[in-house]
């Protein structure tokens, strides 16, 4: 296995990065890019399926693209995962001296996920299968974008990634549309009505729907409503939000709340953390709860420090941790992250976070040391591209004792503590399963500062 779930072979010296196979199956191969030390291809023939495979358990698995991972056993990919982390770092972060901890397991390999959006079409995607049977099929999808091709939705019948009522509501609402002739959106010609369906479930019961229609219809728009509010009276906040633009994005959009609180909340170890329609919250509630507990073990805090927890997004880590320390400092870019961060804090009544919106390294300054002091431990959990190496050099020049640094990118995190190696020694490193039957991973590093 190598980056992104694809394995390797090697042809006249190239090596050759093939997608959808398992290690040890005995392929033929279309090549599909060709570069001057790699090539990338796809299988097009099976000549013998390895024995480290497994049967997938989803009939949609190798067409919608959302669980790479379904026909390699869970304890292989635990194994793949570790060796990426583990790779990462001595390649390209070139780190030694390090304890690298066994990964952290996910309890749950299917229906983990507390949010899933789908997407409308009047042109669904059709499988070899169906097209070969010849019966005509409803082209009216409701599903997941086929990867790499924004105009095509496979049409989802059953999804293992999120709990119930998900699957119910989704089938539900593609139903009652095409009973009631409700357009489904062309994706190219950019017209029609519904476009896309928001689900998003917590742990607390609570349950979001979120309609995205491109019309300012309601009525069309308020029967479906009704409908749903009738069909699933467990939904606590039903909203929907009018598009117009070329894409689904709605951050600059009005979002309206039809029916109950405008946001959810999900729960963790006493603490109430507020979900709107806008707001970004870990999608494996579960397993983020094991995440965060690992991040405030790392940081070793004991109720004295100033934390300054960067990207803290809406402060669900500075929240966490901020029963054991002196007082949270967070930042974080997206201006409406900190506002749902401030309220985190307020539901909870915690008195000891302050958080700020701004780039990074404008926002980590002298004022704002003297206001607040210097960190005694910095929390940084950057988005996949890693830190910027402005921030990395503030780090360094900050010098807090303490660096945890979470990553869902673990080449992005290796490539940063390289950098960050000039003044620190990389303590241990944790991978953690977020994602099962993917090839994502996250990655949990503790720095020390060299004295």
């Amino acid at each position: 296995m190598a980056a992104e779930g694809k394995c390797i072979s090697r042809h006249d010296n190239l090596v050759v990065f093939i997608a959808d196979v398992a290690p040890g199956d005995v392929v033929d191969v279309r090549v599909t890019k060709k570069r001057k030390n790699y090539l990338e291809a796809v299988p097009v023939h099976f000549h013998e399926y390895s024995e480290a495979r497994t049967q997938p358990f989803c009939e949609h698995f190798s067409v919608c693209g959302g669980c790479k991972w379904q026909h390699i056993p869970y304890e292989t990919q635990l194994f793949y995962k570790q060796k990426q982390v583990n790779d990462n770092v001595e390649r390209i972060g070139k780190i030694t001296g390090h304890e690298m901890l066994p990964i952290l397991p996910s309890d749950r390999v299917s229906f983990y996920r507390n949010k899933l959006e789908f997407t409308f079409s009047d042109y669904a995607w059709l499988t070899k299968e169906q097209i070969d049977s010849g019966v005509d099929v409803d082209r009216r999808a409701l599903g997941f974008h086929i990867p790499m091709r924004f105009d095509k939705i496979v049409d989802v019948q059953h999804c293992y990634l999120q709990p119930a009522p998900s699957n119910e509501i989704r089938l539900a609402v593609k139903n009652y549309a095409r009973e009631n002739n409700l357009p489904f959106f062309d994706l190219v010609k950019q017209e029609g009505y519904l476009r896309n369906l928001i689900i998003r479930t917590a742990n607390t019961g609570d349950l979001m729907v979120i309609v995205q229609v491109f019309q300012d219809r309601m009525d069309w728009l308020q029967p479906l409503l009704d409908y749903l509010l009738l069909e699933f009276p467990q939904i606590t906040s039903l909203q929907y939000v009018v598009n117009n633009k070329g894409n689904e994005t709605f951050h600059d959009l009005e979002v309206v709340c039809y029916h109950g609180q405008p946001y959810i909340h999900e729960q963790m170890e006493g603490l109430r953390f507020r979900v709107g329609p806008k707001s970004f919250y870990q999608t494996n509630s579960e397993q983020a709860y094991n995440l965060y507990k690992l991040t405030r073990e790392f940081a070793l805090l004991n109720g004295h420090e100033t934390v300054y927890d960067l990207y803290t997004g809406a402060g669900t880590i500075a929240n966490f941790v901020a029963r054991s320390a002196a007082q949270v400092v967070g930042i974080e870019y997206v201006a409406s992250a900190i506002e749902d961060a401030k309220i985190n804090s307020q539901i909870n009544d915690i008195t000891n976070t302050h958080f700020y919106a701004g780039d990074m390294k404008d926002v980590l300054t002298d004022e704002l040391f003297a206001r607040h002091g210097r960190p005694d431990v910095i929390i940084t959990d950057p988005p996949r591209a890693g830190m910027h190496p402005d921030v990395v050099a503030k780090l360094l020049e900050v010098k807090a004792n303490r660096i945890v640094y979470v990553s869902c990118n673990p080449a992005t995190q290796a490539r940063d503590l390289e950098m960050l190696a000039e003044q620190y020694d990389v303590v241990k490193i944790q991978p953690v399963d977020m994602f099962p039957q993917t090839y994502h991973v996250e990655s949990v590093a503790l720095l020390s500062l060299r004295s």
